[in-house]
């Protein structure tokens, strides 16, 4: 089956700060149309006002949805489909990583409910997203998937907890089983390292300089990092890279 060439919809979750705003922006200037989720209401209402000031209301859309609903997970696709066009792409960045009131939280910190949230979220709330765009990315003949893996699923974890790190290495194994047949998709993950967001705070915190001191690149990364590397990954000139994980962290983890 031939490809469906671009420009193609795009879905980004945990779109709307970060990693995932930074990504929405390279592939919207590279002429996508694009759709971004995120569970906080306030992102999710400036995202979707930078992106339309930015590109137009007509090629973005930026809606809450809570990845523990898989009922919310359909409806956003649904209207996605209705409004932007069925997806070609999917970047699924969104994740949590609870941390407890000493870091992060490991094994015998943890509450069941509390692993299991993040599985939810992490793990299952990605492979529902998954689902509900591949009949139509075999329909097209075309079809790129990012999961936002982590150095933390990768190697030790120096600063996430359990819950995140096991999450994050379990998207590993989702993306091989996701390898297709003969239908144009590609499955592959990208695994981040100390990325500065709004998330992982100032970078003259002890934690951001203590991670300063075990990259090589000699500076922390930032979210155009990382989508500069998903912007070649969704293209169509990456159609012979498929399972692989590409390590963007500065030389910190450096595999054989």
């Amino acid at each position: 089956m031939s490809a469906d060439r671009g420009p193609h919809v795009a879905v980004i979750t945990g779109g709307t700060t970060g990693i995932g705003l930074a990504t929405a922006f390279r592939l919207l200037r590279a002429g996508h149309r694009v759709a971004v989720f995120s569970h906080g209401e306030a992102s999710v209402m400036d995202a979707g006002a930078a992106l339309a000031e930015a590109f137009g209301p007509e090629r973005s859309l930026a809606r809450r949805v809570d990845l523990r609903e898989p009922s919310a997970i359909s409806f956003f696709f649904g209207e996605v489909a209705r409004d932007l066009g069925a997806p070609g792409i999917l970047v699924c960045n969104a994740g949590i990583s609870p941390k407890g009131p000493d870091g992060p939280l490991n094994v015998s910190d943890l509450t069941l409910e509390e692993w299991n949230d993040v599985l939810a979220v992490n793990v299952t709330g990605t492979m529902l997203c998954c689902r509900a765009v591949l009949p139509g990315m075999k329909k097209s003949g075309f079809g790129r998937i990012i999961l936002i893996g982590s150095l933390a699923g990768r190697t030790r974890p120096r600063i996430a907890g359990a819950s995140y790190a096991a999450s994050k290495a379990a998207l590993s194994g989702l993306s091989r089983v996701l390898v297709s047949g003969p239908y144009g998709i590609t499955s592959n993950v990208v695994a981040p390292g100390r990325i500065l967001t709004p998330l992982t705070g100032s970078p003259e915190s002890k934690i951001n300089v203590d991670a300063l001191a075990r990259i090589p690149a000699g500076r922390l990364g930032i979210p155009e990092d990382v989508a500069a590397v998903i912007a070649f990954l969704v293209s169509e000139d990456a159609g012979f890279v498929n399972g692989a994980i590409i390590d963007v962290n500065g030389g910190e983890f450096a595999p054989s």
